[in-house]
């Protein structure tokens, strides 16, 4: 049966073991589900229930024992790895609880970064179009050493966002922030999500936050107990 190429993200039969102490430990054990365009879809589970795991699957830089992943029709493991890095440059943005940003480049060059890898001419101007979205137009020649964690996160969302992804992959962005600051960033995060159409796969143990997605699935011992539609906020 050919791929459904509507959808933008599938996991299919997803298994993931790694080798253990006492034998083989299963991470994450077939797990199957499809996102259509401009989703929001929040995976939540306890801490060990496999939640990053399965982010790292369907961004391609972690390998499934079996099973696999389509990103907008593509199967990423049948692609060699350049094929796959270059797929997921195109088409992924990605927000970490740590940033990710590069500590020798400024907060401009870390935007630059993607743009220039995707052979964009108009690097600069988009990174300053985009930094400037996100409240630092003032922070541009700053590096990540003397922005604060904030500042850092918009660095990262602005970063994400400026190759125009077709999924934004989020692993508990606001982990590593303060209670006020997390919430301005989660309300910039949708906003942005919003006016771009992008797709938006969000890892949270945060509850509250995941209410703000159109869609949760539950993750219990690498095991997916349920799928459900909300109604977004």
């Amino acid at each position: 049966m050919n791929p459904d190429t509507s959808l933008v993200l599938e996991a299919v039969d997803l298994l993931k073991r790694v080798d253990g102490v006492d034998g083989p430990l299963t991470i994450l054990q077939q797990i199957s589900f499809a996102v259509g365009a401009s989703e929001t879809v929040a995976v939540v589970g306890a801490s060990g229930s496999g939640k990053s795991t399965l982010l790292g699957l369907l961004a391609g830089l972690d390998v499934p024992t079996a099973g696999t992943v389509r990103l907008r029709g593509n199967d990423l493991f049948a692609l060699n790895e350049d094929e796959r890095a270059r797929l997921r440059g195109e088409a992924l943005g990605f927000v970490f609880q740590s940033f990710q940003l590069l500590p020798a480049l400024t907060a401009l060059e870390n935007v630059m970064m993607p743009l220039e890898l995707a052979g964009r001419r108009d690097a600069i101007e988009s990174a300053q179009k985009w930094l400037q979205r996100v409240g630092l137009s003032h922070r541009t020649t700053h590096y990540p050493k003397h922005l604060s964690g904030g500042e850092q996160q918009r660095v990262a969302l602005a970063r994400a966002f400026a190759v125009q992804p077709a999924v934004l992959l989020a692993d508990e962005p606001t982990g590593n922030l303060d209670a006020h600051t997390g919430a301005q960033i989660i309300d910039l995060m949708f906003d942005l999500n919003r006016e771009a159409g992008t797709t938006l796969v969000l890892v949270t143990h945060d509850e509250h936050l995941a209410a703000r997605c159109g869609r949760i699935l539950r993750l219990a011992a690498g095991q997916l107990m349920s799928d459900s539609l909300r109604e977004a906020v």
